[in-house]
């Protein structure tokens, strides 16, 4: 992962569209491609190139969302490991997930397990795990004996390990397979004290990594609605409706780059979390519109005919449940009444 001193530049982007040209491909193949090439070493968040981290995960999600939840999932875990200051473990070129989702039915517990200060075993069945029968390690989110959120690392060979085939039918985003991962016993390492993977401004960063691959499959979709239109531009329904998606993305777009220019201001120190909610909240009011005008705008015949269209329709809805709708609405509701953040409304 590049740090401060190691800035992306624009060839990166040449170099990653080049490599996602060869699509349709396997994803996993794909996917280790990018990650061989050096096309997954994104800055850290923070580290003065925060908008070019996500311009190269929206590259990802324009082409591809299944390959892109699993791309910035890899990111994600180094940023993680480099922020909690653990890139030891880390090897070159291996695959990682974070898993931290937490349904109430499926909860990892951690007991020490006497080998090392750090070293838990992991008791439990860990649902949402995208890639798990082919990542290499995997950052999750555990409960200790003292009921505290802890994050662990652990190694997807060791024993006590089982990837199941249960947990995931989905149709849209189907090729994360995000299973059930059940664990007894498996050996694991502490990363961090209790709270520090939420705890740490990254956390919110990160939020808004995901946010850039919703925005990246939604410009992907309204750039299939622009060139249907230019073919028939007596249509003004069809012209109505790309224009309520140029205002919904141009919006969007606005608020993901203040974003990443607040966080990069403060030198990644600062969570920046009503930067990051709004910019997340903006970015799926907008997929919400395209997703709704889109099909309009085009008809069955796309939907029916255009596989990378008929995916990014299907994967797009299941991706942007990832978010907790109108309860993050109130959260951010909640933050602007306590703030006084409508003082900034002022133009």
């Amino acid at each position: 992962m590049t740090g401060p001193s190691s800035p992306l530049a624009d060839p990166a982007l040449s170099k990653l569209r080049a490599i996602l040209r060869d699509l349709p491909r396997d994803t996993y193949a794909l996917l280790h491609d990018l990650i061989d090439s050096g096309c997954a070493d994104l800055p850290c968040p923070g580290a003065g190139r925060t908008l070019a981290r996500w311009q190269m995960l929206a590259e990802v999600a324009r082409h591809d969302l299944a390959l892109a939840k699993l791309y910035e999932s890899h990111a994600d875990a180094l940023a993680i490991l480099h922020e909690l200051g653990r890139d030891a473990l880390a090897p070159r070129g291996g695959l990682w997930a974070v898993w931290c989702a937490e349904p109430p039915d499926r909860r990892v517990r951690v007991v020490p397990s006497g080998t090392a200060a750090d070293a838990v075993r992991l008791h439990g069945t860990k649902a949402w795990c995208s890639g798990a029968a082919h990542v290499g390690h995997a950052l999750l989110s555990a409960w200790d004996a003292d009921d505290r959120p802890v994050l662990v690392a652990v190694r997807m060979d060791r024993p006590g390990v089982r990837v199941t085939g249960e947990g995931w039918h989905a149709v849209g985003m189907a090729d994360t397979a995000s299973v059930d991962v059940v664990f007894d016993a498996a050996p694991g390492c502490l990363v961090g004290g209790p709270g520090a993977y939420v705890e740490r401004p990254g956390f919110m960063h990160g939020a808004a990594g995901i946010a850039a691959c919703w925005y990246g499959a939604a410009q992907a979709i309204g750039t299939r609605v622009a060139q249907s239109v230019r073919q028939r531009e007596d249509d003004p329904h069809a012209l109505a409706h790309l224009g309520a998606i140029d205002v919904a993305l141009a919006q969007a777009r606005a608020l993901l780059r203040a974003a990443a220019a607040e966080i990069d201001a403060r030198d990644g120190r600062d969570a920046c979390a009503h930067a990051v909610r709004r910019a997340r909240l903006a970015v799926e009011a907008a997929a919400e519109t395209v997703l709704r005008r889109a099909p309009r705008a085009v008809g069955a015949g796309p939907l029916c005919k255009d596989i990378g269209f008929a995916r990014l329709m299907a994967d797009l809805p299941v991706f942007i449940r990832q978010s907790h709708a109108e309860r993050d609405l109130a959260a951010h509701g909640h933050a602007v009444s306590q703030s006084g953040q409508d003082a900034a409304w002022t133009l």
